[in-house]
């Protein structure tokens, strides 16, 4: 019998968002691809670092353990890296015992194309282009920034995931009010339709199967706090809040903690609430956060872009 992908939560990552290959890429970039498949040949049995996706994926990784039997998430690697050299990938999956057995890998062709055929629910790469694509094909994903990874000796008990709200959560109808007409136009547009939903954004679908994992692991675990904790952390403050939790109502979903900022600083908030993974559309938000918590950036589609 086939095994049905869209069953479960489904993490696509790129090699280099999982591990650390700083220096393999900055080979790849001054020397070339021959210099670079010769230097992982090399060090084949070389175990790389872990990366700034590492720890978001192990502890995804880790909710299979909780019901013998029961899986809820799949990691699937999908890397331009060739056959050849991604032994070093898989002997380095071995190595931190990562219950990953499903990969792509491309020979440098690009991956969007092949997320939808794997059911991904949400894709994390360091690579600017295929993020960008696989937006396009309206995929969840994130680009990875450089930044500290967790110590692996000190894991959470929880999954933290961190959102922004607007073209993260929910679509970029209202931001683009405020970028283009300013802060007045936006909270008057805001207070007017404060009981209309806002629009989906790209992320939306995963917290939703996040909301929904929460419900379903709920009393199954012997810990005393639940497997997964979410926040979200906006600029918007009062009274352009009221639409955000008025949507958040009609989605059924439940979100843990809630930052509505006004123009305080998010990294002082995420380093207090220390998530596995923080996603933002903003570069100069990412750039901050990511001096102190794993960060990945959400891309707009074209199309928006053209339109803002």
């Amino acid at each position: 019998m086939p095994y049905d992908l869209s069953n479960y939560l489904v993490i696509g990552v790129s090699s280099r968002a999982l591990f650390d290959l700083s220096r393999e890429n900055e080979i790849f970039v001054n020397e070339g691809l021959e210099a670079y498949c010769r230097y992982q040949l090399e060090h084949e049995n070389d175990v790389l670092e872990p990366g700034t996706g590492f720890a978001l994926i192990e502890a995804i990784l880790r909710i299979n353990e909780i019901e013998i039997g029961v899986r809820r998430t799949e990691v699937v690697i999908i890397s331009r890296n060739s056959a050849d050299t991604s032994l070093r990938i898989s002997n380095s999956i071995d190595h931190y015992r990562l219950d990953i057995t499903r990969a792509a890998f491309t020979g440098g062709e690009p991956v969007a194309k092949y997320l939808n055929a794997f059911d991904v629910d949400l894709f994390l790469s360091a690579t600017e282009e295929d993020v960008q694509a696989a937006v396009e094909s309206k995929v969840a994903a994130g680009l990875i920034y450089d930044g500290p990874s967790r110590n692996r000796t000190d894991p959470l008990e929880q999954i933290r995931i961190a959102f922004d709200g607007d073209a993260v959560l929910f679509s970029k109808e209202s931001e683009m009010i405020y970028q283009q007409q300013g802060l007045e136009a936006f909270i008057a547009h805001e207070k007017e339709n404060a009981k209309q939903p806002l629009p989906e954004g790209p992320f939306a679908k995963l917290l939703k199967t996040l909301s929904f994992l929460q419900f379903d692991l709920t009393g199954k675990t012997a810990k005393s706090q639940p497997p997964i904790r979410t926040a979200l952390v906006t600029a918007r403050n009062s009274p352009a809040h009221e639409r955000v939790i008025r949507t958040l109502r009609t989605w059924n979903v439940r979100i843990d903690e809630t930052f509505f900022l006004g123009g305080v600083p998010k990294h002082k908030i995420l380093e207090s609430f220390s998530p596995h993974i923080f996603f933002d559309d903003q570069h100069q938000h990412c750039e901050g956060a990511a001096k102190v918590v794993p960060t990945a950036r959400v891309p707009h589609q074209k199309d928006e872009t053209k339109t803002a």
